[in-house]
Order: structure tokens, then C-alpha cells, then sequence
């Protein structure tokens, strides 16, 4: 069979995926080998991808790869890279389901050639397989994989859609409905965990795992035995009763804890694997098929991809950093301060860099605590197989302690990490300054105070930049770069070189109070709080922003803040902006009472607020409905988004959804904050105007 060929015009931009057959003589292998190699030769720094043409391209070999009538056919993909899925720049660009449903049934039909064939089929994986190009290797009859393959998983759901050409048929019932589930939902649901060669073979998605540099050989010479009986591959027999049920009620609690039902594809996730249960492809892939036209048509998988886009485009060409050819060389770092904060930074800075990291702090105790704390993560780290034994001693080497900042004297780079107070990040800098050259950058990790203020006083105040970082510093890739008032293009240039050895993705902020991330954030949480100032349970505001699917609801955001520091940013916004952030006197009290969460547990197990802090929390006699509290939060979302912009503390709104998606685990299936309210129609209801154009994060017309 073959694909119509005007199909590709659906896609114009697309970067065509070829597939090259060739016969190879295999030793022991009575006939001959047809080797299918996925390539998009067009541009070798993409990874091959499927749009219409590549399906055709891939259809079209398989044709050559069957009329030759071989031994056996196995796929591989060029250097490093199997396939990495469908090619999804054009899904946005689609008007019509009709469209959408052919694009989920083509890819069905030529993956499936290779299940039903009766020539033996093999995926030789010799790179990246995600998505549709995993989907690929399992169509295929038997698979072997690389040791060095980089990534192996199903991202679907992570973009508001699912894996949509087989994989929700075809996984569980090679692996089981269980593990299918962590593949499918919870690696994708858990910030995009990827599997390695050695735990995908475990759980049995591949049948051997083969050396990299003789890798292609030896799985031919592999195939061969198996063709020719020498070599038997034994798979395991599924249990389709009550190990499914419960492998479904884990899925569907995963899920309901994760998406709050914001997220259909992922709930048709989980329908969709539990169909599998019966083994029959033919439903099963005929309710993928109208269940991925259905996706691929929504606002969820629009926004997801605007999500994907930012973080993979537009985060590693940040909007309005200098050239960086400006930036100056780092090959010594100084960190003041030896506390929790200040730790992780020297572990990142060490491991990342590969430079000296001094800490510094008021006495030699909490010195020798730092450089103990560091020294033990970079053992944890070597205990989890993530360092050898030589990167243990050279990244420990690396990192010391002193208590005189003389020792910063041939430093390039120094950020502080000390008490967040104004006079205190005053004093540092200005004793900093009398040791470090002229042209060494002091950096301050603050979350919301004035940079341009910090620096007034300094002999350099165009040295000074802010780098906030987002905690645990080792997990969230935001990295907000603060611009104060006289900061210079080197110094910005030179922040967002050494943000990007991090490997953090940096935002360029102006020096406005709280920045982005904790400036929105303060703003959404202050209205929920307001809310239950005025009378609303504490339940009730908790879950009013649960159709949004956010990763945790606004008091369990506050316990992981810490009400102190919230508190604290909240005091600076309403200093700044009296008349949109107003300051709870209840939080003050619940704060200096020493409570840290609204919550306690009791002894029936279930959660219930602590009594002390509903003895301590005077509430008002006006309670408001979930719907009334969601309202009032979006609405004072939109309302301080547009502000920002037009105070130009981002460049565009876009810079404002990829700090939320990055900062705050804003999830990729709402877009970010500015598609969301257009969609919600909050911006035009506030603002008068939609923040993105009409079809962007969304689908056409909608």
C-alpha cells in the first residue's frame, strides 16, 4: 500500500523523513536482510520526524523492503537517533477533523504493516526513540537497543495528548498494563522522565541491549539467530485480570492527581489502555484513531505544543540578551553565604562549570557545614551511578571554604545567597567590592528585591545582575536574569553565558519588584487568601483552582514557599502596588505563631485544618463559591499579566509563560498563563484584549 502523495501539502514546512531499503548479507541468515534507515537528510541537526511525507517516505521503503522478499526486515535510524514521533509543526496549522483523522490513520496503517507481516520485523535502536518513533520499534516483531541510547519514552501525555499510532495497544500487552502505565502516564506526568537502554530492557519493551560500537552488526547478527531458531526470545504472559484493574485504578488516581481533569488526552489515556486488555488491534486502533483525530483538533494539544515550542525554541535564544560575544571568561566562582540555598548553587556551579567555588559565610562552622553538604550530595550522586569515582574527587576538589573574601580576589563570577534583606545584600556587595577586580560580576540570587537598589552605593554598580534561581535549584530549569537600571552588557552577557553552561534556561527580567514568577504567584495566592480573610473555608478556596490542573493547590504552594517568605515577597509587592496586593494580618499571625501548612491529619487519616490555625485565622462572614474564587484569581492573573507587560518587565508575553511553565510547573496542556486566560476569555473580559493572536495556543477560529 502507499500513502497519497498530495497528503504532504498538509504540511508545508515540514522536514521531509526518508527511508532508504537496502539488502545485506548477514552471516547465517539464509536470505538476505532488508535494512530500512530512517534518515532526514535534509537537516542532519533534527531528529527524524513523521509528518505526512515522512510516512510515505517510510511506506514507500517497506514496499521495496517486501517486494524483495527477505529473510527478515529491520528499521534503524541514522546516527544517534532512531525517530522521535510525529512531526507536530504543522498539527497547529489544522482546520478540519477530517484532516486530523487522517493523519492518525496513516500512521496506523504503515506501523502496521510491520506487526502483520509474515517476514520476521525488527527495530535495530540505535538512538532516540520517543513518541510515534518508539511506537515505530514496537509495530516491529522483536527490537534490540544501543547501550548509549540517550532517550527512550512516550512524551504524549506531557503535551496534552497521548501516544496515538499504537503505543496504547501494543505496550501493555508486551510489558503489562502496570508498567505500561509508569511508561505512559507516570514518566510523562513526572516532569518527562525518560527510561535508559538498561531499564527499558528489564521491563521487556526491548528484547537484548547491544554494545554502541559495533551496534548495527551485531543486531543483524542477532536477528539472524532468532530467524534461524538458535536464538529464542521469551516474553511474558500477561495477566489480563485483576493485575489490570489495579494497574487502571492506579492510572486513573495518578491521573485525577495530576491533571484534576484539565487534561482529556490524558484521560483518554488511561481508557485506551485499559481497551487494550481485549488484544484486539483492530478496535483498539480504530478508538485511537478517532480519539487522536479528537486531540489533535483541541485547545489542550494547541497549547501544549505553543508550551514545547517556547521551551525548546525560545528558551535557548532568550528575547533581548545581548550578543554574546560581550560575555567575559568564568573560571572562578565565589558563592557567599554556606547555607541550604547557597550549597546547592556551589554543587551546580562545581558540577556544571568545572571551576574553583569558594563559600563564604560569618563564621568557619557554617563554613565547614557547606562545603560538608556539598561534598555529601556529590556522594549521593556518585551512589545513584550519575558520577565516577575520578568526578567525585575532581568535583569535591573543586569546591572549599574561607572565611576571608580575599579568597574571591581572582574571582570572575560571585552570587550571593545570605538573609533576604535589603541592608544585609548592601553590606556584602560593598565589602565584595573591596577585594574582587573591577570587572567581576556580583550576581544576587534574591526573589524580589531591587538590584538597581542593591547596587546604588557600589564603585561598579554595572557589575551587578540579578540570577534568581528556583527551588530545589538542581530540578526547576528557570533561571530569571534581572537587568537593574545601570547594569552593563557584559556583565548581562556574561549571566546568561554561565546560565547556559547550567544548563537552566534564563529569561530576561527587569528590575521590578518580585520579578515574574513570584510577582504572579503572590498575586494568584494573595486573592485565594483574601478570599478565606473574608469568610471561604479553607477547603473550599484550596480546591477552586483544580480545573486548572495546576501541580499543587494554592495552600499546599504556600506550605512549600514557606509562609515566612511568602509573606515577606508580599510585603515588598504591597509596598511597591498597595492597591493590588493587600497584606493578610491572619497570615502575619499565622506566621509568627510558627505554622508552617493550614493542613494537620486526623486520626481518621484524612486531612483536616489544624484547629490552632482555625482558632488563630478571624474570618469574616462573606464566603465566596469555588467558582467565585477561581473567577477572582484569574481575573487578578490577567489583570497584573497585562501590567507587567506594559511595564516591560519581559519583552513579550510569550517570556511570561515560559517563567511560569519553568518556574512554577505551570503544566504544558494550559500553554502557559497568557493562552490560558485568552482561552478562558479573561483577557479581553479584563484587559479588553487578548494577549497572544487568535489561533496561537489555540485552535483556528475557536
Amino acid at each position: 500500500m502507499s500513502t497519497e502523495t498530495d497528503f504532504a501539502a498538509l504540511f508545508p514546512d515540514e522536514v521531509v523523513t526518508e527511508a532508504r531499503t537496502r539488502l545485506v548479507d548477514v552471516p547465517g541468515l539464509s536470505g538476505k536482510l532488508a535494512l530500512v534507515t530512517i534518515d532526514n537528510g535534509h537537516d542532519h541537526t533534527k531528529p527524524s520526524t513523521f509528518g505526512p511525507a515522512g510516512l510515505s517516505a517510510l511506506d514507500k521503503a517497506l514496499d521495496e523492503a517486501f517486494a524483495a522478499e527477505p529473510a527478515a526486515i529491520a528499521v534503524t535510524g541514522k546516527p544517534f537517533v532512531f525517530a522521535v514521533g510525529a512531526d507536530l509543526s504543522g498539527i497547529g496549522q489544522l482546520t478540519e477533523r477530517a484532516h486530523a483523522h487522517r493523519i492518525a490513520k496513516t500512521g496506523h496503517d504503515v506501523f502496521r504493516r510491520l506487526t502483520e507481516s509474515r517476514i520476521p520485523t525488527f527495530a535495530f535502536v540505535n538512538g532516540a526513540a520517543l513518541g510515534g518513533g518508539l511506537e515505530l520499534a514496537l509495530s516491529c516483531h522483536y527490537r534490540t537497543v544501543a547501550d548509549n541510547v540517550s532517550a527512550i519514552a512516550f512524551p504524549e501525555c506531557f503535551l496534552g495528548l497521548f501516544p496515538g499510532w499504537g503505543g496504547t495497544q501494543l505496550l501493555p500487552n508486551l510489558i503489562g498494563a502496570d508498567q505500561a502505565v509508569s511508561v505512559i502516564l507516570e514518566n510523562s506526568l513526572n516532569q518527562n522522565k525518560m527510561l535508559k537502554p538498561g531499564k527499558a530492557t528489564g521491563m521487556g519493551i526491548f528484547d537484548v541491549e547491544l554494545e554502541s560500537p559495533d551496534f548495527l552488526e551485531e543486531s543483524a547478527r542477532w536477528a539472524a539467530r532468532v530467524v534461524n531458531g538458535e536464538q529464542t526470545v521469551r516474553r511474558p504472559e500477561i495477566d489480563r485480570g485483576q493485575a489490570w484493574d489495579e494497574a487502571i485504578n492506579r492510572a486513573r488516581e495518578l491521573v485525577a492527581s495530576k491533571t484534576h481533569g484539565a487534561s482529556p488526552a490524558v484521560d483518554k489515556a488511561v481508557e485506551l489502555i485499559d481497551l487494550a486488555r481485549n488484544g484486539d488491534l483492530d478496535e483498539g486502533y480504530a478508538a485511537e484513531t478517532e480519539a487522536l483525530a479528537d486531540a489533535l483538533m483541541s485547545d489542550e494539544l494547541r497549547a501544549g505544543l505553543y508550551a514545547f515550542d517556547l521551551t525548546q525554541k525560545r528558551a535557548k535564544k532568550p528575547a533581548g540578551a545581548p550578543d554574546k560575544s560581550l560575555a567575559r571568561d568564568v573560571n572562578k566562582v565565589g558563592v557567599v553565604g554556606a547555607g541550604l540555598m547557597a550549597g546547592q548553587l556551589a554543587l551546580l556551579f562545581a558540577r556544571r562549570l568545572e571551576v574553583p567555588v569558594v563559600l563564604t559565610d560569618v563564621d568557619q562552622e557554617r563554613i565547614d557545614k557547606g562545603v560538608a553538604y556539598v561534598h555529601g550530595e556529590i556522594d549521593k550522586l556518585a551512589e545513584k551511578g550519575r558520577l565516577s569515582a575520578d568526578g567525585v574527587n575532581r568535583i569535591k576538589d573543586l569546591v572549599t571554604g574561607s572565611l576571608d573574601k580575599r579568597a574571591f580576589a581572582d574571582a570572575d563570577f560571585i552570587i550571593e545567597a545570605v538573609f533576604e534583606e535589603m541592608s544585609v545584600k548592601r553590606q556584602v556587595f560593598g565589602e565584595l567590592e573591596q577585594h574582587i577586580s573591577s570587572e567581576a560580576v556580583l550576581a544576587t540570587n534574591t526573589s524580589s528585591l531591587s538590584i538597581s537598589e542593591m547596587g546604588a552605593e557600589l564603585d561598579h554598580p554595572e557589575r551587578v545582575v540579578g540570577f534568581h534561581f528556583f527551588n530545589p535549584v538542581a530540578v526547576l530549569p528557570l533561571l530569571e536574569i534581572v537587568r537593574g537600571e545601570r547594569t552593563d552588557d557584559a556583565t548581562l552577557a556574561t549571566a546568561f553565558a554561565v546560565g547556559k553552561k547550567l544548563k537552566k534556561s534564563c529569561v530576561l527580567v527587569a528590575d521590578a519588584p518580585a520579578f515574574v514568577v513570584n510577582r504572579l504567584l503572590t498575586r494568584f495566592l494573595g486573592e485565594v487568601i483574601a478570599s478565606v480573610d473574608e469568610g471561604t473555608p479553607f477547603e473550599v478556596a484550596d480546591r477552586a483552582l483544580e480545573p486548572l490542573g495546576l501541580p499543587m493547590s494554592p495552600m499546599v504552594l504556600l506550605q512549600l514557599v514557606g509562609p515566612a517568605i511568602a509573606q515577606h515577597v508580599n510585603e515588598t509587592m504591597h509596598a511597591a502596588y498597595p492597591d493590588r496586593f493587600g497584606l493578610s494580618d491572619n497570615l502575619q499571625r499565622f506566621v509568627e505563631a510558627g505554622k508552617t501548612s493550614v493542613w494537620t491529619t486526623a486520626e481518621a487519616g484524612n486531612q483536616i485544618v489544624d484547629p490552632e490555625v482555625a482558632e488563630l485565622w478571624k474570618q469574616g462572614d462573606a464566603p465566596l463559591s469555588e467558582e467565585q474564587v477561581r473567577d477572582r484569581a484569574l481575573r487578578a492573573l490577567a489583570e497584573e499579566a497585562r501590567i507587567m507587560l506594559d511595564e516591560d518587565v519581559v519583552v513579550e508575553a510569550p517570556d511570561l509563560d515560559l517563567c511560569m511553565l519553568l518556574g512554577a510547573g505551570w503544566p504544558f496542556w494550559l500553554g502557559g498563563i497568557t493562552p490560558y486566560l485568552d482561552r478562558a476569555g479573561y483577557s479581553e473580559s479584563v484587559n479588553g484584549e487578548r494577549f497572544l493572536e487568535p489561533g496561537v495556543a489555540s485552535v483556528p477560529n475557536s
